[in-house]
């Protein structure tokens, strides 16, 4: 809101009094995040039982205290098969996905509101197709594959095409939109050299596993990447909700950001480097997985409203939850074969935008 003053001179100056973002209250925006993270962890506790191997809830805690050094002994008919399928295989697959999850679901806000585009999602910087890229050259031409492996190139790529939508966006004048159209065209020229790559140089059966990684996968999580992607995405977290407040500025329009003393250049920039390393692994560890960092935002905007402080942590359980339960329905729906996740999120992802467009609209008319 525009407010006029008067000077000591005399004069007149404009200054921005900015309204409060409506939302949910304190106390129910405090219910949502306990309830988040009840619902994850029994998410994740529940997701951990689902397979071949015949687990219940009880028998799947008394592993994980155990390993935790929280009881002394397993019980008597816990299996050393049933113990190493929750420890080194379940576990760390569903924790995986629920940071992901997160992970995306935070970066989907970001720059949502960053650029002032609801159509944003985490791989509009062109970092899913670089990663893809990069990952393609690993496994079908051998590039570094000794060294950095094929999550390590996918990384690699993930960044190079961030790099790369930067300096096309800087030449372009470094605006909102053209930062869009940068991270469109990165997008479209690494899709080309990843196909390009796939059709001249790969057999059959790499063809399959790439299209398979490419759709998004947690089939061959570990306890490193667990570890690696929740040190990243925490530290990704703590910058966002440290500059929470300058988003729900940015909010009512740069000049009025401008006019709180918010360097808007830095805080775009920093928080596009913030999102684009947490992206990266993100995708370096599970594909591409489209329509998390999309949806999700929205569907938390209607629960909480629009301030960042509430809108971030809630819709990173959100984020976490789904991709918990999208992950356990590819593993086990068509079982012994498993559906890429990113298959899942795209017949999930779709309808509820279609909704979320809708209600949105018809609150406009």
């Amino acid at each position: 809101m525009l407010k006029t003053q008067r000077s000591a001179a005399g004069g007149t100056k404009s200054t921005y009094a900015l309204p409060r973002p409506r939302g949910a209250g304190g106390w129910k925006v405090f219910a949502y995040i306990t309830g988040g993270i009840l619902l994850l962890c029994a998410s994740i506790l529940i997701a951990v039982t689902f397979g071949p191997v015949s687990l219940s809830p009880l028998e799947v805690w008394n592993i994980v205290a155990h390993r935790l050094g929280l009881v002394s002994s397993l019980s008597g008919d816990i299996t050393t098969l049933q113990e190493m399928t929750v420890w080194n295989l379940r576990l760390p697959r569903a924790l995986l996905a629920a940071l992901v999850g997160a992970a995306l679901a935070m970066c989907g806000v970001i720059l949502q509101s960053l650029l002032r585009n609801p159509l944003s999602d985490p791989y509009i910087l062109g970092i899913s197709s670089g990663a893809s890229a990069g990952a393609v050259l690993v496994i079908v031409l051998g590039v570094g594959g000794s060294v950095i492996g094929m999550r390590g190139g996918a990384f690699v790529g993930a960044i190079f095409s961030f790099a790369v939508v930067l300096l096309l966006a800087r030449m372009a004048g470094g605006t909102s939109d053209r930062i869009v159209l940068a991270g469109i065209a990165a997008t479209q020229f690494f899709s080309a050299i990843t196909s390009l790559v796939v059709m001249l140089g790969a057999d059959p059966n790499t063809t399959r596993s790439v299209m398979v990684w490419m759709l998004g996968s947690f089939g061959s999580a570990s306890w490193s990447e667990v570890w690696i992607t929740c040190a990243i995405l925490v530290a990704g977290m703590l910058v966002c909700l440290a500059v929470s407040a300058n988003l729900d500025a940015m909010a009512f329009g740069e000049d009025a950001a401008t006019s709180l003393g918010i360097n808007i250049a830095v805080l775009r920039w920093m928080l596009l480097f913030v999102t684009a390393i947490v992206t990266a692994v993100a995708v370096s560890t599970s594909g591409a997985i489209g329509f998390v960092g999309l949806v999700v935002p929205h569907i938390a905007r209607m629960l909480v409203g629009p301030g960042h402080g509430r809108l971030l942590p809630v819709s990173m359980l959100i984020g976490a939850v789904m991709l918990v339960w999208v992950d356990s329905l590819a593993r086990t729906v068509a079982e012994p074969q498993e559906i890429p996740v990113g298959v899942f999120t795209a017949v999930i992802g779709v309808p509820v935008f279609v909704a979320v467009m809708v209600k949105a609209g018809g609150k406009r008319s």
